[in-house]
């Protein structure tokens, strides 16, 4: 073997030192300039007259730190080593030791910047993960009429303080932030944190178990990737189960989306803590079925299901209200509709909507509201003016789906995880029979073994496959001259963001929209989008959007304040009993109809719920939707104008 050199030893010394951080780099500067001061102490004691040797390594560490003391030496040999001395101060000296603190510096404020440090908070609300439904989720948040902001309210939390671990927080997250004006108002209360949920060591940093609230939202998995969103989750929730366990206390309140729904039973499992689980697979297949046989949802799901202005479902308290029926509370309050009650049922609730006007309300009960703001749902006391005249709903008036049931043609642009589901629900429909085209640069073979691993009603939906993709013209050429009653743009999930994702689907659509351009009887075109933004892209007045990120990040907001939201909806979006109906005026008698209190009234005595009118025009917004309008105020109803009512139909068995 050949020997090593000293040089080779000497920089490999070095080289070990200086990878060990700022201060082991300032002592091999420390060394250098000892060893400087040494050597010229040395070479200028010969010189310095009665000066002893120690005197001479003084002078030599003064010439080199201090370059004002060159001018003060005499003799040629002297002012010689004091320029050298000088030079090489100017080198190890100063010029290492600004490089060597500069660095420290910056890899410390770059460290800060990566939030690497613990926060050290309490009562604050935790969003595990940066995905796209992270933005819309922190708009739930800070929305002052939100669920989230009551909740710490009556957890008697002083000021909301809002977490995020991003798996490494960059500058475009912050301006991603700030890019939202809602947002940016309160960015002093919102901190970022690098790291992941299947680490341990990275929920500390977040300070999870001191968290009222710690929110776990799906993201889209990427291409190629095993750990999808339901596994990192199930992590956590075993993480912070043990974590919990460890220091002996409660764990923390958790609402958690899970992709898959058949994995709502493992997540529970996982989790001894209060939990709140939402199955985005089912809940999303759930709004298509319904967008599917009930054309002009989408609409109502968009402002209903997202922190746009406009109305929502609220669950209110009765305590003030005891012993009122549902009657009186409508008529004193006047800018809300009553959609009916939660009422306690062992240790469950039953969802009652659209109940007979003639309840009466039970300790324990809550009313569910359609409102444009909290306040206005407020349930009045008894003593409370009447504001609005009694509607009189009786009970046992069910609707019959033979009627509206048939055959519907279904044309399925594009695969992603929520297909299957979505064939699944429409199994549930059993007053219908659907036939589904799907094109997809899947396999067909994957597709089918995808379907018929997920259920046997969804393998029982008559689908057929087509291996193509749909972005070329010519692939959808024969498949438009057959007569489709819809057809449906999915989100891609095997694309890296849901920008690209996105814009495919836009793409398609504008294909398809040309290609139906002379069509005199266009069917109902329905797109899924991923990115909240892209939505104003999208031609309203001649297609229907449903942005699945927007809705799921409300009712995860929403779910966490009241969990009764989330059971409301599971029975609102399901086959079967309660459901939101886009309904033609000749289903009721409408000659005295001319304003909505006049329309809530004979729609009441049908055994249904009004909640609004469908245009047949859109305005300047490409809106058609009036949801909950003025009582007061003229309707002026068109010819094709439609109802939008919620109706009781049977249970499926």
């Amino acid at each position: 073997m050949l020997p090593f050199s000293f040089i080779d030893r000497l920089r490999y010394l070095v080289e070990r030192q200086f990878v060990k951080g700022a201060h082991y780099q300032l002592l091999v500067v420390a060394a250098f300039i000892a060893l400087i001061s040494l050597l010229g102490g040395w070479l200028a004691w010969p010189t310095g007259g009665d000066d002893s040797f120690a005197d001479s390594v003084w002078w030599a560490f003064l010439r080199l730190t201090d370059p004002g003391y060159l001018g003060d030496d005499q003799g040629t040999w002297r002012r010689i080593v004091s320029t050298v001395l000088t030079l090489s101060g100017y080198v190890v000296f100063l010029g290492a030791l600004v490089a060597i603190m500069t660095r420290w510096l910056i890899a410390m404020m770059v460290k800060l910047e990566q939030g690497l440090t613990p926060v050290t908070v309490s009562g604050h609300i935790v969003i595990l993960g940066w995905t796209n439904r992270t933005i819309p989720l922190v708009q739930e948040i800070l929305d002052v009429n939100g669920g989230i902001q009551r909740l710490l309210k009556a957890r008697l939390t002083k000021r909301l303080r809002l977490v995020i671990l991003a798996e490494e927080v960059t500058a475009e997250h912050m301006h991603e932030l700030r890019a939202v004006p809602l947002i940016r108002r309160h960015m002093s209360n919102i901190i970022l944190r690098s790291g992941t949920a299947l680490q341990p060591e990275d929920l500390d940093r977040a300070a999870c178990l001191q968290a009222a609230v710690v929110l776990i939202p799906g993201r889209t998995q990427s291409a190629g990737s095993l750990v999808s969103s339901d596994v990192e989750a199930i992590k956590a929730l075993l993480t912070l189960q043990a974590q919990a366990h460890r220091h002996g206390i409660t764990p923390p309140y958790v609402v958690a989306e899970v992709d898959d729904s058949r994995k709502l039973a493992v997540m529970q499992r996982a989790y001894s803590g209060p939990l709140e689980v939402l199955a985005s697979d089912a809940l999303v297949s759930r709004l298509f079925a319904q967008s599917i046989v009930h054309p002009g949802l989408p609409e109502l799901f968009g402002e209903v299901m997202t922190v746009h202005e406009g109305n929502e479902f609220y669950i209110r308290s009765t305590d003030n209200c005891i012993g009122q029926t549902l009657a009186d509370i409508g008529s004193r309050t006047p800018q809300a509709i009553v959609c009916g009650l939660m009422r306690p049922t062992g240790g469950g609730w039953r969802t009652w909507l659209n109940a007979p006007s003639d309840e009466v309300i039970r300790n324990g009960d809550k009313l569910v509201m359609l409102a444009r703001a909290y306040e206005h749902a407020e349930p009045p006391k008894q003593q409370s003016e009447v504001l609005a005249r009694a509607l009189q709903r009786p009970s046992g008036a069910l609707r019959h789906r033979n009627a509206a049931g048939g055959l519907r043609r279904l044309l399925v642009l594009g695969w992603n995880r929520r297909v299957p589901a979505l064939l699944n629900e429409l199994a549930s429909y059993t007053d219908y029979r659907f036939e589904v085209h799907n094109v997809a640069v899947v396999k067909a073979a994957d597709r089918q073994a995808m379907v018929a691993s997920y259920s046997a009603a969804a393998s029982g939906i008559e689908c057929h496959y087509t291996d193509a993709d749909y972005m070329v013209e010519g692939a959808l050429g024969d498949l438009t001259e057959e007569r489709f009653d819809s057809i449906i743009l999915v989100s891609s999930d095997r694309l890296d963001s849901g920008e690209e994702a996105d814009a495919r689907a836009m793409v398609g659509y504008l294909i398809v929209d040309e290609l139906l351009r002379e069509r005199a009887s266009r069917p109902q075109i329905l797109l899924e989008l991923s990115d909240p933004a892209n939505e104003s892209l999208v031609v309203r007045k001649r297609g229907e959007t449903i942005v699945s990120p927007m809705i799921l990040s409300h009712l995860m907001a929403q779910i966490a304040q009241r969990r009764e939201l989330g059971l409301m909806f599971e029975e609102l979006l399901t086959a079967g009993g309660p459901e939101l109906v886009v309904h033609d005026q000749q289903r009721y008698p409408m000659q005295s109809v001319t304003t909505f209190a006049d329309l809530e009234a004979v729609v009441a005595l049908q055994g249904d719920t009004a909640l609004g009118v469908y245009r047949v025009r859109a305005d300047e917004e490409g809106k058609r939707l009036q949801l909950n309008p003025q009582r007061d105020k003229p309707l002026r109803l068109s010819e094709g104008d439609q109802l939008v009512v919620l109706t009781t139909l049977p249970e499926i068995a």
